[in-house]
Order: structure tokens, then sequence, then C-alpha cells
């Protein structure tokens, strides 16, 4: 066989994961809005992203991703924009979103009514028992893919569940709820209500005090921590990095990936 063929003959048998490269997972990324990029959910994956954002309405019993009702779109669901690409990558990836044991958070904002969008959400979910985690009888059995509700919050629905695929996104006010961290593993708020700091220069001592008292508050009870309206600032992250936040939320996907590369402690 002639120099040439053999070449052709070896590009073209190569395993298919041989042709591209991965980017590592980053523990700390969270895609803010994550359905305004150009590729939902992938461009984030492609940039190592561990967690991501979607806006849910109710319309007409399905639940379709948006910002506002004037952007719906019926090709828009969070069935085609997340869970079954998510479904597909976790089948592919044996198990997980990024081929290893890092957790990857579905973070879902509820637009509409919290009940009756709730209960089509948790009907939703539960078509994906083989990835997303469960809260049964109290017990939690982690997956691949664990879904936190922020928005519009059915505490009452969700607290008297006995099956649960998702967790509810709390607020600073809720610091010293007695929930548990399976119901409750995240505190988010809007940084601008509790910090003056805008990202630009050094944050104030009487910030950064407040700062590490909320993360150290919210780790005690086992909750994550994460905020946004944070300027995409290298000063804001590297704040955020080095305190503790565990979800950096942005914009700016690979903006934040190179800093968070770059530092190099991504934990």
């Amino acid at each position: 066989m002639a120099l040439s063929a053999l070449i052709i003959f070896a590009m073209v048998d190569r395993p298919a994961f041989c042709q591209s490269t991965v980017a590592p997972p980053l523990s700390l990324a969270h895609a803010h809005n994550d359905y305004a990029h150009t590729r939902p959910l992938l461009d984030a994956l492609d940039h190592g992203f561990t967690s991501v954002e979607a806006d849910i309405y109710l319309v007409d019993g399905e639940l379709w991703v948006a910002h506002s009702q004037d952007e719906l779109k019926p090709e828009r669901t969070l069935q085609s924009l997340y869970l079954n690409p998510l479904r597909k990558r976790v089948q592919q990836n044996n198990g997980s979103v990024h081929g290893t044991n890092d957790p990857f958070y579905l973070l879902i904002d509820i637009k509409s009514a919290a009940e009756p969008t709730y209960a089509a959400l948790a009907k939703t979910l539960a078509r994906y028992p083989e990835m997303i985690s469960v809260v049964r009888d109290g017990q939690l059995q982690r997956k691949a893919i664990n879904v936190i509700v922020s928005g519009n919050r059915p505490f009452e629905l969700m607290t008297a569940e006995s099956v649960r695929y998702a967790g509810v996104d709390g607020r600073l006010s809720d610091l010293d709820s007695p929930l548990p961290s399976h119901l409750m593993p995240l505190i988010s708020d809007n940084w601008r209500k509790h910090f003056r700091w805008n990202g630009k220069g050094t944050i104030s001592t009487e910030d950064q005090q407040k700062l590490d008292q909320t993360i150290a508050s919210a780790h005690a009870q086992g909750r994550r921590v994460r905020f946004w309206a944070t300027p995409d600032t290298t000063a804001m992250w590297r704040v955020l990095h080095d305190s503790g936040v565990d979800m950096i939320n942005t914009d700016d996907l690979a903006g934040l990936e190179t800093f968070l590369r770059q530092a190099g402690k991504d934990r």
C-alpha cells in the first residue's frame, strides 16, 4: 500500500474522541442567562462551565425558555435546549456531564406563576431520573445534574413533596433558615442590594467583611453562594474567587474561563 494511502486510512480510522480537546470543567463558573448565547448550553460546556441558568414560562402546558414574554418561541423549550442535550451528553460521558466527577447545576428561574409552572416542571424532570439528583423521603440521591429552582419559588409546594427533583434557591434573608441543605442548597442574591463596591479598584473593608460573614454562614449550613448583578470585571472575579463564592455569575463566558484558568486554583 502506498504511503499516501496509509496516511489517509489512519486519519479515517482514528477514534472520534482523539480529534478534539475537551476543556477541563470549572467548578466555579456559572452562565447567567445562558439561553442568550448563540448556542445555549453548548457554548457554556465548551468553556468548561459547570452551571447554567435558564428562565422559563409555562405556555399551554409546556416550559418555554426566554427572558421576557415577548421573546417566547415554541421551539425554545426547556427540554429541547437543556434537558435533552444534557441527557445525550451524560449518556456519552458514562453518567456525567464533563466526563468527570464534577457536579453540574441547572438553575431554573421561574418567570410565570410559581405553583402551576413548578408542577409542570416537576413532571418534566421526573422523565429524566437517570441523570437528575432526587430527594426521596428526605434522602438525597446524587446524579449527574442538580436542578435548583429560582425566581418565583413555590416553597410550600416543594417542601411538601416526598419525591423531589429540585432544590430551591434561597436569599440572604434565608441564611438562618431551618430548611435542610438538600431543599435549599444555594443562597443567591442581588450584589447591588447588599454591597456598595462596583467591581472597580479595591473592595472596602466593610463590604469584604460582610461578604466573608455571608459565605461563612452559608457554608456552615452546607449551602453554596452565588450573586447576580455582579460586574464582569477581573477585580470582581478575583474578590469572589478568593472569598470562597461557589458560583461566579457571568455573561462573559470566555473572559471568566480565561480568568479561572489563569487563577490556577479553581476549587
